[in-house]
């Protein structure tokens, strides 16, 4: 992974890297697949939005395409979540979640110079676009829908608190490297569930990467080898968790993770 070193993510589309990433993570990712299949839609979608002139009926028809002509939609039925995350997958089902989706809503919009935003929800990814009347359309990648507010604020009281209340503070912008971070944090907790350790470590160690010794992900990429019975590493990284952040509210549970891990040593030997 040394080409990580003089990797600019800044300079890159969330799709461009995240896509550079998934190639590191797995072997058999398509990223040419991927970025041949794009080219022939943003061929489309410029024939298909040619005539039209006003940015927001421009939004209006790029949502149309990408939904009701194309079909991309929410997964449903038995599914793994790491199957609707992974671009090449989503773009030969056209079955995604909202952050894959809306990786490839994003990239589909820029390349047609249609203003168009990520914002990290405390539910799920959101989109958001600015016109010339200082309006802002937020839309749900799911499906495109458009989300009112009253909408976000009754899924803040769903999965929050009954006493939150939306404000613009939730509806910022959210940077490129959030949401890549965002996206492989959720695909690292999916392989998990679906017992895929080793590819779960990958993500990990790509997550490092990006934010060399971010302890909660050394916490994370621990609790992963120890999983693995790699013992010794699992201790120095779950050490370094409690040693950066004593005042964390899980320390005392990964504390009695790192003696169970020295208790297994002990009894192997």
């Amino acid at each position: 992974m040394k080409d990580f070193l003089s990797k600019n993510f800044s300079k890159l589309t969330i799709l461009e890297s995240v896509s550079f990433c998934l190639k590191k993570i797995k072997t058999d990712y398509c990223e040419k697949f991927v970025f041949s299949n794009l080219k022939k839609k943003i061929c489309e979608a410029k024939n298909y939005l040619e005539y039209e002139k006003n940015s927001k009926n421009r939004l209006k028809k790029l949502l149309k395409l990408f939904y009701s002509v194309w079909k991309f939609r929410e997964i449903d039925g038995k599914y793994n979540l790491s199957d609707v995350l992974l671009l090449d997958n989503v773009l030969k089902t056209y079955r995604g979640t909202a952050i894959s989706l809306g990786i490839i809503l994003l990239y589909v919009a820029k390349k047609l110079n249609i203003s168009l935003n990520p914002i990290i929800f405390p539910t799920q990814i959101i989109l958001k676009s600015y016109f010339s009347d200082k309006k802002k359309i937020l839309i749900n990648p799911f499906n495109g829908e458009i989300l009112e507010n009253r909408i976000l604020d009754l899924w803040l009281k769903g999965n929050i608190s009954s006493t939150v209340y939306l404000n613009e503070n939730y509806l910022k912008s959210s940077k490129s490297k959030d949401v890549l971070k965002k996206f492989l944090n959720i695909l690292k907790s999916s392989l998990m569930e679906e017992r895929k350790i080793e590819l779960a470590l990958k993500v990990s160690n790509v997550l490092l990467k990006i934010s060399p010794n971010d302890p909660y992900e050394r916490r994370d990429r621990g609790l992963i080898y120890s999983q693995l019975e790699c013992y010794q590493i699992a201790i120095e990284d779950l050490s370094y968790f409690v040693y950066k952040c004593p005042e964390d509210p899980i320390v005392d549970i990964i504390k009695l993770k790192i003696q169970s891990i020295k208790h297994n040593i002990y009894t192997l030997h």
